[in-house]
């Protein structure tokens, strides 16, 4: 199963990296290139634990449809969601906060599966995995834009 590790600094505290990490305008905002928007479910404001959202996106030229679920959080140190319905056969997505000097550290690392036999665990390998990355490593810059500017006040204020 393929395993992706982005880790992203972020010269801001580390309630507001946390928080705009869980805010569905800010994901919004960061995948607007893919016209990605929450249909169901928590579809403003900060995720919690136990709730879900239903994202749906273009992808692959394909307009797609993902539900995660957070099912752990611990505040301002970690939450994880996972999909409950989706076109992977798994995804758990584990977000890790830590806090240093100037600023914070967030770790993603996102676990995917996909369907299709060796065909798939092709696509994982050689499409899949570099894709996901990027989109991890997009939203993470936006993130990080809004926590060390004043736009994370429109969000988290």
């Amino acid at each position: 199963m393929p395993t992706i590790h982005v880790t992203t600094v972020i010269y801001a505290p580390l309630e507001r990296v946390f928080d705009l990490s869980r805010s569905i305008t800010v994901h919004k905002r960061s995948m607007s290139h893919m016209q990605e928007a929450a249909i169901k479910g928590r579809s403003n404001g900060l995720i919690e634990k136990d709730e879900t959202v239903t994202w749906q996106a273009k992808h692959l030229g394909k307009l797609r449809q993902l539900t995660t679920r957070i099912t752990e959080m611990r505040k301002k140190e970690y939450f994880c969601d996972e999909m409950v319905a989706g076109d992977f056969t798994y995804m758990k997505h584990e977000h890790h906060f830590k806090e240093i000097g100037n600023g914070t550290v967030a770790i993603d690392i996102m676990e995917f599966g996909l369907p299709y036999g060796w065909f798939g665990r092709l696509l994982e390998r050689f499409y899949v995995h570099k894709y996901m990355t990027e989109l991890l490593r997009i939203r993470n810059s936006v993130i990080k834009d809004y926590a060390e500017s004043e736009k994370w006040r429109v969000i988290l204020d």
